[in-house]
């Protein structure tokens, strides 16, 4: 038999974390069953509420998961006496008494446990046992489990993930760690730097970056592409960079993205697929622009400075149209290096 019939793990899990999953995992032990319930007012950037949900129902798919806003709350309640979920900084009482709240109208049940890593735990299960033994005088006392309150085990908050993410990558579970990977696609004419950069950022941040599949599929076909194979071309792209999701830390290095290979099909062929077009709308965290600023490197396999520029002014008026933003990057590589990685604050 387990210690508690129910348990009660609460936070805004902005992101969900090692310390986080430690917690869960001990209700989880104790308790026949477990609530983790998670909210947050206002929302934080980055961190709303399906995703959060998304992140705890594939950590704890064992546990009864409830993702509080508004709306929902509201839907709950069938509009009636909707309490206002508190502030992220309104004092403890407030939060305690939204809590209590939600597990008499909202969970239909008493809990027996709260588990935190926080000295607020102790309060926090007084006040449960208070207002508990006021809906019902035979409630059970709702007793405080402390887990990891040193930061032993898990030395990280989430406080300190928001202000560095990438610095603390290796503190997430693994479906958190994916979902938050940040897609930096680099653009470019040809010959203007786009896989030297790819990779030295790639290498310098410890992370994965993505070749470009058209020209390898180009040279493996001694340049005779078919118009089908565009297409194939955007969607194999596409794959390669959502496979180095799994392995990536903090960012994804994309040497080109579908909008080049659209550009080649109009450029090749006069036209695109309906697909393709649809493709080239794949949105990334970050869109840099190579710029042509220094000599052509003739490989064999390009065209020549003239279209270089050509291709330049096409990305340049092409991501204007569609409204992304972008950032140019000059310079020798290793200025172009630095300016990326002063975007990205790392």
């Amino acid at each position: 038999m387990k210690a508690y019939r129910s348990g009660l793990v609460v936070g805004k899990f902005a992101p969900l974390h090692n310390g986080h999953m430690l917690v869960v995992d001990r209700a989880m032990e104790l308790c026949q069953r477990v609530w983790v319930v998670s909210y947050s007012n206002p929302e934080l950037p980055d961190y709303n509420a399906e995703r959060r949900e998304a992140w705890l129902t594939a950590c704890f798919p064992d546990a009864n998961v409830l993702v509080v806003t508004p709306a929902r709350l509201a839907s709950w309640l069938n509009g009636i006496e909707v309490p206002v979920t508190p502030a992220n900084d309104d004092p403890d009482a407030a939060q305690r008494e939204f809590v209590a709240t939600l597990c008499a109208r909202v969970l239909g049940s008493h809990v027996e446990a709260v588990f935190t890593s926080e000295d607020y735990g102790a309060g926090f299960a007084t006040h449960l046992t208070r207002r508990f033994r006021d809906m019902d005088p035979g409630a059970p006392q709702v007793h405080h489990v402390m887990v990891d309150r040193a930061r032993s085990a898990v030395p990280v908050s989430a406080s300190q993930l928001r202000r560095n993410l990438w610095a603390h990558w290796h503190f997430l579970p693994p479906p958190v760690a994916r979902s938050l990977v940040r897609r930096i696609a680099l653009l470019g004419g040809e010959s203007s730097g786009k896989t030297a950069l790819a990779s030295r950022l790639a290498e310098e941040l410890g992370t994965r970056w993505v070749p470009e599949y058209g020209r390898a599929l180009w040279e493996a076909k001694r340049g005779a592409l078919l118009y089908g194979d565009m297409t194939r071309i955007a969607h194999e792209q596409i794959g390669r960079e959502e496979a180095a999701l799994d392995a990536a830390r903090g960012f994804v290095f994309c040497d080109t993205s579908p909008l080049t290979t659209l550009f080649y099909s109009r450029q090749i062929f006069g036209r695109a697929e309906p697909e393709l077009e649809l493709a080239a709308q794949r949105p990334y965290s970050v869109v840099v622009l190579c710029a042509p600023d220094f000599p052509f490197v003739q490989d064999g396999t390009r065209r020549d400075a003239e279209f270089r520029g050509q291709q330049h002014t096409w990305y340049e008026n092409e991501l204007q149209v569609r409204g992304v933003a972008y950032e140019v990057a000059r310079g020798t590589l290793a200025e172009r290096v630095r300016f990326v990685r002063q975007l990205l604050a790392v």
